[in-house]
């Protein structure tokens, strides 16, 4: 059996936090400009999109807000699923075992999923390989995750400080996030080659930029 795609120890904790991190409009907003940032604004509008951990949907809503409307959501907390309301179809699934049909999506989507996965490479491979199968041919791999730049070290130092907790509750979020899924945030912030070479396995990357604590990358199916 797949272990659980949960950050640990505390899952409730963490999705708390993240509850709280920022309004669903504020990540809406964020959302829409790194998808356009990624190229969204060229991707035919019928495009069959679907967003890996898409978490509470809001994703898919910045999606419908840039005119896509064949948008689909999975994600492996029902809690999380269960703030969607919109016009996409979201379900509760493992994005390591997908059960979508193959050469079936043009376009998957991860804005901060792959760094939950519990084990390294194993998991990975095995997502990237799901993810490869749903495409069709020349399909677009879209993925944000966390990066070790000089600015996300920054970030990581005066999210320790106790005073700027308390003086910036996002931060306060964000340090609870971090804590309640250490454990595969730092496998995945210490392997950055491994990282790169799987997803260079399975697909050509178009655009691929580290800056401000993020790995920005668009990858056409090989």
């Amino acid at each position: 059996m797949l272990e659980s795609v949960y950050p640990t120890p505390n899952p409730d904790a963490w999705e708390s936090a993240y509850l709280r991190f920022e309004t669903p409009e504020q990540e809406i907003r964020k959302f829409a400009g790194r998808l356009k940032e990624l190229g969204a604004q060229g991707w035919p509008r019928d495009s069959r999109i679907v967003e890996l951990f898409c978490g509470r949907g809001s994703g898919l809503l910045a999606l419908s807000r840039l005119g896509f409307t064949n948008i689909e959501g999975v994600d492996l907390s029902a809690r999380l699923i269960a703030e969607y309301r919109g016009p996409g179809k979201v379900s509760v699934r493992d994005c390591r075992r997908l059960t979508f049909p193959d050469n079936s999506r043009d376009i998957l989507i991860v804005q901060g999923g792959l760094h939950h996965l519990p084990k390294l490479p194993e998991d990975l491979a095995q997502t990237l390989r799901e993810a490869h199968r749903v495409l069709r041919a020349g399909g677009l791999l879209v993925a944000v995750e966390p990066w070790l730049t000089p600015f996300l070290r920054g970030t990581h130092a005066i999210a320790r400080k106790s005073y700027a907790r308390r003086a910036w509750p996002k931060l306060d979020a964000l340090q609870i996030m971090i804590e309640n899924e250490i454990e595969t945030y730092q496998q995945w912030l210490r392997n950055p080659k491994m990282i790169l070479d799987w997803l260079a396995e399975y697909f050509h990357a178009e655009q691929r930029n580290a800056q401000w604590g993020k790995l920005m990358f668009v990858g056409r199916k090989k």
